[in-house]
């Protein structure tokens, strides 16, 4: 049963990741005209970073630090004993964070009858192109898509087995 819970482990931070990009995305996008924000100027671009934990080791001491035997083909492999099935094994944790783009991705838009304009009748605009960030969107919303398909086969696979 660990298998099918370790699948509905990775779907959900699947989901979660996902769910954080549109997310980004959808602020982005509502902040396309923004040229003041409280921190003062133009808002500024966010986009998420994912990024794995690293895990360190060799895969024999995290195998064994996961006290999880591996099944064999030959009784040379890994030098152990007998199959034993798998143990629950954690997987590693996924982080996405939010970062906004550095301050010099502004353009700047020529309009001097802007509140905003300068001296020379530029106004800084935040450098959020609407076509990128569609983009983005779609393809977060695809992976949010793939992984609440992942999680239906997972519970359609367990309602199987308890079938037998």
């Amino acid at each position: 049963m660990s298998g099918i819970l370790t699948a509905f482990d990775v779907s959900s931070k699947g989901l979660t990741v996902q769910r954080a990009k549109m997310n980004t995305v959808a602020e982005n996008l509502a902040n396309a005209e923004t040229v003041e924000t409280k921190e003062g100027g133009p808002y500024r671009r966010k986009r998420v970073i994912v990024r794995e934990d690293a895990v360190r080791g060799a895969f024999n001491s995290m195998v064994k630090e996961a006290r999880v035997r591996l099944a064999r083909t030959d009784k040379q492999h890994l030098g152990g004993k007998s199959i034993v099935q798998r143990a629950g094994v954690e997987l590693p944790a996924v982080t996405a964070r939010e970062i906004a783009d550095p301050e010099s991705s502004f353009r700047l838009v020529h309009d001097p009858t802007h509140p905003k304009a300068d001296a020379q009748g530029f106004v800084k605009m935040p450098d959020v192109e609407v076509v990128t960030e569609m983009v983005d969107m779609m393809a977060a919303s695809r992976g949010y898509e793939a992984n609440t398909l992942a999680i239906s086969a997972a519970k359609k696979m367990a309602k199987d087995a308890l079938d037998i």
